[in-house]
């Protein structure tokens, strides 16, 4: 007789746990994803904690801070973030760059009417194709 444990069908449960985490995991993770325009001459400046960044994906839905939010709570939730706010009513927004601009001109609206003063827009650097030429 032999006194000792099988442990071969709890590693082949503990495998399957594993691949299927590594393959929900990105995809709980990815949250905003979108297409942005691309821009020429762009300043390099990163985001900080305190901003707020307003993105509308590829299906026209709301994400606030790449959480995705409510079209109907999302004009009181702003309102209650920028009447708080002293120094800058600045929004951050980030757009798919093949939404129709109907859904970017209704958050612009939006936001106005939730009482942001400065709307700047996020792009992407452009490659311009160029290569510097190593000596």
């Amino acid at each position: 007789m032999n006194a000792d444990i099988n442990v071969t069908p709890m590693i082949d449960v503990m495998l399957v746990l594993l691949i299927i985490f590594m393959i929900v995991t990105p995809l709980i993770a990815a949250g905003f994803q979108a297409t942005l325009p691309k821009g020429k001459n762009l300043d390099p400046s990163p985001e900080e904690e305190t901003d707020v960044i307003l993105g509308i994906d590829k299906n026209g839905k709301y994400f606030l801070d790449t959480r995705p939010i409510d079209e109907a709570v999302l004009e009181d939730y702003l309102r209650t973030v920028y009447a708080a706010r002293t120094e800058d009513k600045i929004l951050y927004f980030k757009a798919d760059n093949n939404l129709k601009y109907s859904r970017v001109q209704d958050a612009v609206e939006l936001a106005r009417r939730a009482g942001v003063r400065v709307l700047a827009a996020i792009t992407e650097p452009e490659n311009t194709g160029l290569l510097k030429k190593e000596e």
